[in-house]
């Protein structure tokens, strides 16, 4: 058997997970999931001044109407914004606002925040409340510590009362967005003169096999995200394949990432498709650990929990997620016009370059929204200290699902200026697909060269 071959039939194979020294909390602990706390692990309670409303279960079904295929409908569409935050007030909201956000309000005068009435939408399948509650006790970090894995989890985010900023990285990179999804997607990158431009346009299969139905924490495999492109736009990259194996223990099983590359008509291996590599459609711009605002594995870092804070936050953004590309990409940054900001509770938590190891980004801020656990925003620092990237993402509201995922990104470079507007599905037919998972083939490296363009 060849070495990729059996590392695929790892994905469908048992994986022994290895004892440590003790659960992540106490059943005790484990019990205020049904009681204070939201089932992952947020406040139950709202705010003292009421807004931050308390949780009631989130929006667990489309607006009627609502065609599988469609973009989900803007369920709060008649609803106006509070206020707006402006550069011309926007201190007096500063400890609402990530870094990166202030440093927008610098450096562009008509830079805006409209804020809207915050609705807590975020919701989960039953099943997946239940692993979560089983999780808080069985999840542990891997043996070689918890920058580098989890181990005894599946099916939902492994640490719902974390005890460190690594555990809190974690929730975002096993937060839920279903089993498996298809999607036609597009990049942009906006360049400091405001032209637009295509940098690429194609088609994604997605699949979480630690959110497979009959997953268990023995069963789901090595590999806890699968991910595979084409590419049909623009013409310089039509046919580039990818795919990506990303482990949930790195210290057993490393990334796994391979290319498809017409013009070569053959598949290499990548190793370099992760961390602080740029990636070759971000305009230098962004880099592989920019998807989804972070990404890969957390073992460059040494993550602190910094606690809680209430911010304004992009969230149930649906009315964004229909809008027409050319209505979004300012000269400058996003139209303050399209976007959404509601006030919510978040996890802040600060990262710091891990002994003997290297990234081109020494200091990053994560803030990450309580109730579903992706991170919302990305400060980045670069190695003089200088602030020099702000990722900045959209929460699009799945009510069929159930879910509010993390949808399209934004990442700003604020010392050269220009932006790239990521993972964006508006104008698409069938944006977000939810599907069935699909088969271990359509993630092996030999099925690049088989359906790749020649």
């Amino acid at each position: 058997m060849t070495g990729w071959r059996f590392a695929l039939a790892l994905i469908l194979s048992p994986v022994l997970f290895l004892p440590s020294s003790r659960a992540a909390v106490s059943q005790q602990e484990a019990e205020q999931l049904k009681s204070t706390l939201t089932p992952t692990g947020a406040e139950r309670a709202g705010n003292k001044d009421g807004s931050i409303p308390a949780w009631t279960g989130g929006i667990t079904a489309p607006a009627p109407g609502y065609k599988p295929g469609e973009v989900r409908p803007d369920p709060f569409k008649d609803e106006h914004p509070l206020f707006s935050i402006t550069a011309a007030n926007y201190k007096n909201y500063a400890d609402r606002l990530p870094e990166g956000q202030k440093a927008l309000f610098e450096k562009y005068p008509d830079y805006r925040m409209d804020i809207y009435p915050s609705h807590r939408t975020a919701a989960l399948p039953q099943r997946v409340y239940d692993n979560i509650f089983a999780n808080a006790t069985r999840a542990k970090a891997a043996e070689e510590g918890i920058a580098y894995g989890v181990a005894g989890a599946v099916g939902g985010i492994p640490f719902p009362i974390p005890k460190d900023g690594t555990e809190a990285v974690w929730n975002h990179l096993l937060a839920f967005w279903g089993p498996a999804r298809e999607d036609n997607i597009r990049n942009y990158v906006v360049s400091s003169d405001g032209t637009v431009e295509l940098s690429n346009q194609f088609h994604e299969l997605v699949d979480f096999p630690y959110y497979y139905p009959d997953a268990t924490p023995e069963s789901f495999g090595d590999y806890y995200f699968l991910r595979r492109e084409f590419s049909d736009a623009p013409p310089g990259l039509a046919g580039r394949g990818y795919l990506l194996w990303q482990a949930s223990d790195i210290a057993d099983h490393q990334v796994q990432a391979w290319q498809y590359l017409p013009r070569e008509r053959r598949v290499r291996k990548s190793p370099l498709l992760s961390y602080d590599t740029p990636t070759p459609d971000g305009g230098g711009i962004e880099s592989f650990d920019d998807y989804y605002i972070f990404s890969g594995s957390p073992d460059r870092y040494d993550f602190k929990l910094l606690g809680k804070r209430e911010m304004y936050i992009p969230y149930n953004n649906n009315r964004f997620h229909a809008a027409p590309i050319a209505d979004i990409t300012g000269h400058q940054h996003a139209n303050p016009d399209t976007l959404r900001y509601e006030l919510h509770r978040v996890w802040v938590v600060d990262g710091t370059l891990a002994p003997d190891k290297h990234h081109l980004v020494p200091h990053r801020r994560l803030y990450l929204d309580e109730d579903s656990w992706f991170a919302v925003y990305s400060d980045q620092w670069d190695a003089d200290g200088h602030l020099w990237k702000f990722s900045h993402g959209t929460m699009y509201l799945v009510p069929d699902l159930p879910a509010i995922v993390l949808a399209s990104e934004f990442i700003y470079d604020l010392e050269a200026g220009g932006y790239v507007f990521a993972f964006a599905f508006n104008n698409e037919r069938e944006p977000y697909r939810l599907v069935a998972p699909h088969s271990a083939h359509d993630f092996a490296p030999e099925t690049l060269a088989t359906e790749g363009v020649r």
